[in-house]
């Protein structure tokens, strides 16, 4: 059945998942910072909203927004390296008391696997978080905030490094000196985090976490090695103190869920 679906975020990830939940036949809603992206969005066929979330409140049109969705995507990012002042959960808390004023019954919550933090081995979404940086703690934090509502419903998924064709970390790893080159990758493609979302939708697979991570997981000198001889660009130099490297690989629980969720090999 078709829904009126609401994207808080339209930004690399977000404005691909609208224009692909468009074709699926649903409405899309949009929001973005950026009133230069308001037209580009609305010729793609997403209703365009300035939303600008404070700390103690929210600027543009954000009852606009909410009203009339049946689900709400939240793809908003603490952004802590161009704030690092800022209170990510003082604004998802200002976010979340304006959803309570409307009838929106699903929230599929973007979170990162950084709330995981440092722990080492196999992570699935069983595995207690322990995030160690600001980022990952106000992750968390906000996570918590909308699981413990009871007026809806609410989905979190955990990605890990996103990658895409216009994005991937070797460009700004490329000729750099490293000393991580014995951890391991815990990376998804863009077209895999759309497919997630969208099959999430489709299945109803509401008041679950998932965790959104390929099933490849090499070491990052073999892997950035790898991908910098694809593009001709120079290799990182990884030194040789990683013999203490942190091996975390973040995991599906269930290989059926894992199997109908990921489409897309980041090796390719």
């Amino acid at each position: 059945m078709n829904k009126t679906i609401g994207i808080l975020g339209c930004g690399w990830l977000g404005t691909s998942l609208g224009v692909s939940l468009l074709k699926d036949g649903h409405q899309i809603k949009g929001s973005t910072t950026s009133t230069n992206k308001l037209d580009s969005l609305s010729q793609m066929g997403i209703l365009a909203y300035p939303i600008h979330l404070k700390e103690g409140s929210m600027d543009g049109k954000i009852r606009e927004f909410l009203t009339d969705l049946d689900v709400l995507v939240i793809n908003v990012p603490p952004n802590l390296r161009k704030d690092p002042s800022s209170d990510y959960v003082a604004k998802m808390q200002v976010l979340l008391e304006n959803i309570k004023g409307f009838p929106i019954h699903h929230i599929l919550f973007v979170s990162s696997t950084s709330v995981y933090g440092d722990v080492e081995g196999e992570i699935t979404e069983d595995t207690v978080p322990q995030p160690v940086t600001k980022s990952g703690k106000q992750l968390l934090e906000a996570e918590r905030l909308f699981l413990n509502e009871t007026g809806f419903s609410t989905t979190i998924i955990r990605f890990g490094g996103l990658i895409g064709e216009d994005r991937h970390p070797i460009t700004q790893l490329s000729g750099r000196t490293l000393t991580n080159g014995g951890e391991l990758i815990n990376l998804i493609h863009k077209n895999d985090c759309i497919h997630m979302i969208r099959t999430i939708l489709e299945n109803g697979y509401w008041n679950q976490i998932f965790n959104g991570v390929y099933p490849y997981h090499p070491t990052k000198a073999e892997y950035y090695t790898l991908e910098a001889k694809k593009r001709g660009v120079p290799p990182p130099n990884y030194t040789q103190g990683a013999a203490k490297a942190n091996r975390k690989k973040v995991i599906f629980r269930n290989f059926y869920v894992k199997k109908h969720l990921l489409t897309t090999s980041i090796s390719s």
